[in-house]
């Protein structure tokens, strides 16, 4: 490490597209680098948090199309958005970027035209199956269909279209070996080692030259010199961590010098493929060096789905942050949330952690102590010099406990280091209880301030140690202790030295943590069930005649001149598309059922309406002449049936 990057650390987030409001997936990402910068700062490092929005390409422009916008009227129109849930949830960025901002489109206009004079870049001729909604081609080895027939995208599983155009590749295929030698002698380079796995069997099956260029395309950062092409939005997208930090900006070297490369890259594990296999082949070709370490997240569900727009289950940080406050978000993500697997995200869950773990085990110690301290008028608790055997086990286990945090938190499994820390807290309860303090205030005076003293010196440890997680509410606890001061170059060091001799000013606050309102209980009143008409009964051999496929709608529109009909396209994998007409235009706009994974007979006869032939019917629930798709509970391939 050159000296430049002595006690620095540089970590980032991946920029966000500005097609809607931040949901909770983005909040996590972000959330995880805020810990990240925060724990840094604590070891007394000077750190660099870099975050984003990604503003252009075919999706954005068709998004902006959608909403009768320009580009970057539309765009310009979520950035407030952002930085505002950035801000309530307190994620102290350092520095902001938009890929639409002029320095960063001069310096990856530069970075190509450099490319091009080493030859990494060239001018040639694409034709193939691409996908809009994740802006990306499907490669042969993608695909397993007939190359007659559009295959789905291996990512999101939507159709892809044939496109054909001129275009400027970079050439991958030469970095295909180095790539390799880099993953080799970097095991340690993806975290977790299962998305490492992945990335090197997709390397070492053949890596192909790909398009960094659009002709179809108008909305992106010029080529430069050729002005009919735009920069593929990945090329531009991933430059950002180099030119948020000053690359390709005239006064800025030593700004860049200093920071890169960057510690640590936080993505899902949606675009690890982009990072690893891309990003490191770019960098390679422009002579810089790669990034340290990838944290790659799996994915928030909400009910054993991924949370997404497209499945409607997006859950909202702003509804969260007003009914809960941001730090219970901030701990309960970290918490609950896995790094090495998916978390599946809860309203019940969260609400029971907030009042076990932060109102009852953490909040009320700290009003339990300090309340008793003012009652019995100790205000002011001297340094104690000697310890009771209990207490000393107290400090041990608070020692211990730092030492093993700060493991799990270097190898960023958050979620173990908050475990080992809340059985410190328990066993700070255990121990303030089971010494009975309120007993000894007039019997033993010295005891009860070594039990108050003892119980501070471990909320102070506790503190410090959820700062990174919980700022403010621990800048609180530790005002409550006396303790103004939080950030020093020691902060951490003086924790790991085990000297219990602090000085401690007792001040009571509001409580830390407010237990969630409990739910009104709403009574059902079963109304008097009405006399069933008699079902005729179908034996099993009539069923199974119905063939119950899943397919995805990739297209809908309304039928001219009818007050009832939608016409879809759907996608049922390897069956093929299917047309198929649907009765719910007063349930469903057309743009409501697209990307919607749904039921459909599929061996119906083919029926004509309204002049247009339907080869299925798709399921629908039907309730107060509301029509609801009937739909199952995870994502399955298209063509999968229904049994």
């Amino acid at each position: 490490m050159h000296d430049t990057h002595y006690n620095k650390f540089y970590v980032t987030t991946p920029i966000y597209y500005v097609t809607a409001r931040p949901h909770l997936g983005s909040l996590y990402s972000t959330l995880l680098a805020d810990v990240v910068a925060r724990w840094n700062i604590l070891q007394g490092k000077q750190v660099f948090f870099l975050t984003g929005t990604d503003e252009h390409g075919q999706k954005v422009a068709e998004a902006a199309h959608k909403a009768n916008k320009l580009p970057q009227e539309f765009v310009d129109s979520f950035i407030h958005a952002y930085k505002e849930v950035w801000y309530n949830y307190e994620i102290a960025y350092t520095h902001f970027i938009r890929t639409t901002d002029e320095y960063h489109v001069k310096a990856v206009q530069k970075w190509i035209a450099r490319l091009i004079v080493t030859g990494d870049i060239y001018k040639g001729y694409y034709k193939g199956w691409y996908c809009t909604p994740d802006e990306t081609f499907v490669t042969e080895k993608d695909s397993e269909v007939d190359s007659s027939v559009a295959p789905a995208c291996p990512s999101c599983g939507r159709l892809t279209v044939m496109v054909q155009e001129e275009t400027y590749f970079f050439k991958l295929s030469a970095y295909q070996d180095k790539l390799l030698k880099f993953y080799e002698e970097h095991p340690d380079f993806i975290v977790p080692k299962e998305r490492a796995h992945e990335v090197v069997n997709f390397v070492k099956a053949g890596l192909k030259d790909f398009s960094i260029s659009r002709t179809t395309v108008t909305w992106g950062i010029p080529f430069p010199d050729d002005a009919h092409h735009v920069t593929y939005v990945w090329a531009d997208a991933l430059n950002n961590y180099i030119t948020g930090i000053g690359y390709g900006q005239p006064g800025r070297e030593h700004e860049f010098n200093s920071w890169w490369p960057a510690d640590l890259h936080i993505l899902g594990k949606d675009i690890v493929r982009f990072h690893a296999i891309y990003w490191p082949a770019f960098l390679m070709a422009s002579g810089l060096a790669l990034p340290k370490q990838l944290l790659v997240h799996g994915w928030i569900k909400v009910g054993d789905q991924k949370m997404s727009k497209s499945l409607g289950n997006v859950v909202d940080p702003e509804v969260l942050f007003k009914k809960y406050g941001p730090e219970p978000v901030r701990y309960y993500l970290v918490k609950q949330m896995a790094i090495t697997h998916d978390g599946e995200f809860s309203i019940g869950d969260l609400e029971q952690k907030i009042e076990s773990d932060l109102a009852n085990d953490l909040g009320n110690l700290l009003n339990r102590m300090v309340s008793l301290a003012h009652k019995n008028d100790v205000i002011e608790l001297p340094a104690i010099h000697e310890w009771s055997e209990r207490s000393l086990e107290l400090r041990d286990e608070s020692w211990n406990m730092t030492q093993e945090f700060e493991g799990y938190m270097e190898d960023y499994l958050f979620h173990m280091a908050l475990a080992r820390l809340w059985k410190t807290i328990n066993k700070t309860n255990a121990y303030f209880h089971e010494q009975e303090p309120w007993k000894l205030a007039k019997t033993d005076r010295a005891r009860f301030i070594e039990i108050l003293s003892a119980t501070c010196h471990s909320l102070k440890t506790i503190a410090v140690l959820l700062w990174p997680v919980m700022p403010k509410k621990m800048e609180q606890l530790l005002h409550s202790l006396g303790l103004s001061t939080l950030l020093t170059n020691n902060t951490l060091k003086n924790l790991e030295l085990n000297s219990w001799g602090q000085h401690f000013m007792l001040h009571k606050i509001p409580n830390l943590f407010e237990k969630p309102e409990p739910k009104e209980e709403v009574v059902v009143v079963a109304p008097a069930q009405p006399e069933q008409p008699q079902v005729p009964e179908i034996g099993i051999e009539d069923f199974i005649k119905a063939l119950l496929i899943i397919g995805t709608v990739e297209q809908a529109e309304e039928v001219p001149g009818s007050d009832k009909l939608l016409k879809l396209q759907v996608n049922f994998g390897p069956l093929g598309m299917r047309q198929i007409l649907s009765g719910v235009k007063k349930s469903y706009q057309p743009t409501d059922l697209i990307g919607k994974q749904g039921v459909f007979v599929t061996n119906l006869k083919p029926r004509k309406m309204m002049g247009f032939e339907s080869h299925g019917m798709m399921l629908f629930a039907v309730h107060d002449n509301k029509q609801t798709f009937v739909t199952i509970a995870g994502v399955v391939p298209n063509g999968t049936k229904v049994q």
